[in-house]
């Protein structure tokens, strides 16, 4: 039996335990918002403790959650040193969205049906908490001689785009590894994402009387024309194309409008929120500036009505590098040995924390537990899942591609 083989054979030996401790990690929920996760990072930390690895709690003061709207994050990092080398880092992030509406299943329930388990983020990305954790183990159990070390990063903010999860650990120079995987979504290794733009634009009118509306502004009428300019700009978009394969044209949605008083009342004011991706080759500034213009534009045709616009979000693509080229060849490798499927290399219009860590100058990849594809997961969805074979196979490759890179 080479090492390939007995990584294999004790991640099989021990894929019970690791499907327990995903479920344990599922039932704590992480709804972001409201955000208050640092219970998660608890449980997380017990249950590591449980492994023999010692987690490193860095809770994100209070101040600076509430400031971003959240309650609590605790971000963990394990660190395991096997010698002189290079570190690789492990991220995988425990915040997500809310379940909404449509389940069959109890989205916290960690249920195991016909080889899935259901639950919210079952598979983006408390999968990865699981693979990663157990590659490591099974990757020490070989007792090889290894140079270099590994490091779980379990974060908290990728919903909110990151800063207070990656993106703190790093400002606060708290890591600092040399290459990194980050949690996988599909069977490819992605090495390129999109970038995005949130803005919140808020506009003003007069309220007013319905019985007398020429004594007011109306801010939803005006709302209507800047939201006509800004839907037009994805037809002159899908004539922009990336270069990066899975990556296709840049495109604008607004996920979130409310304002007026009631129903006899001129609005006086109508607030919403828009996403904006930016495709790799895209300059952020300049989009920004773009969108900025249409929406003065389109609000100047609406006399009486003043427009305030706040940045949310700016986070910057992630771009194939050079340096990522250890990572996707070990990938690919045992990916399409253990898959039996070609494992590409390519991009995700998604956005992730990954960009955080290239922005550091650290090579990263995304790679994981994912299914086929996101939408096969119901991500984000009703009825969220992972195939269970999905994680096992997931598992090996991180195990290899770990002890291919440390040997």
């Amino acid at each position: 039996m080479n090492d390939y083989q007995r990584l294999d054979a004790w991640i099989d030996a021990h894929f019970d335990e690791e499907v327990r401790f995903l479920q344990e990690l599922v039932r704590v929920p992480t709804d972001t918002p409201p955000g208050n996760n640092a219970p998660h990072a608890e449980r997380t930390a017990q249950l590591l403790t449980g492994f023999g690895f010692a987690a490193e709690k860095h809770a994100v003061p209070e101040a600076e959650v509430k400031a971003r709207g959240l309650e609590s994050i605790t971000n963990l990092i394990v660190r395991r040193r096997y010698g002189e080398g290079r570190t690789v880092a492990l991220n995988a992030h425990g915040d997500v969205v809310a379940p909404g509406e449509g389940w069959t299943h109890d989205p916290y329930g960690a249920e195991i049906v016909d080889g899935r388990l259901y639950g919210r983020a079952a598979a983006v990305s408390k999968s990865d908490f699981a693979s990663f954790t157990f590659a490591v183990r099974a990757l020490e159990s070989l007792q090889a001689r290894l140079r270099g070390g590994v490091e779980l990063h379990f974060t908290y903010d990728e919903e909110f785009g990151g800063e207070l999860g990656p993106g703190w650990l790093l400002a606060h120079k708290l890591t600092r590894p040399d290459l990194l995987i980050a949690a996988g979504f599909s069977y490819e290794v992605v090495t390129a994402h999109n970038g995005c733009l949130q803005l919140e634009v808020t506009v003003h009118g007069r309220m007013a009387h319905a019985a007398i509306p020429d004594t007011g502004v109306d801010a939803l009428q005006a709302a209507v024309k800047i939201l006509d300019a800004l839907y037009a700009l994805n037809t002159q978009y899908r004539q922009v194309h990336s270069g990066v394969r899975g990556i296709h044209h840049p495109y604008l949605n607004v996920g979130r409008i409310e304002g007026g008083t009631n129903t006899n009342v001129v609005p006086g004011k109508v607030v919403f929120k828009l996403d904006r991706r930016m495709i790799p080759e895209e300059n952020p500034q300049e989009v920004e500036a773009a969108v900025r213009q249409t929406i003065a534009d389109a609000a100047a045709r609406s006399p009486g009505v003043t427009v305030e616009i706040k940045r949310l979000l700016l986070a910057n693509a992630l771009q194939p590098t050079p340096g990522q080229q250890p990572l996707v060849e070990a990938l690919r490798k045992h990916g399409q040995e253990l898959f039996g499927v070609e494992i590409p290399a390519m991009g995700t219009p998604l956005y992730t924390d990954v960009r955080l860590y290239g922005e550091a100058g650290i090579p990263g990849v995304i790679y994981g537990a994912g299914p086929r594809t996101v939408l096969e997961s119901n991500a984000k969805r009703a009825d969220e899942h992972l195939q269970l074979e999905d994680l096992r196979r997931a598992t090996k490759v991180v195990a290899r591609t770990l002890f291919d890179l440390l040997r």
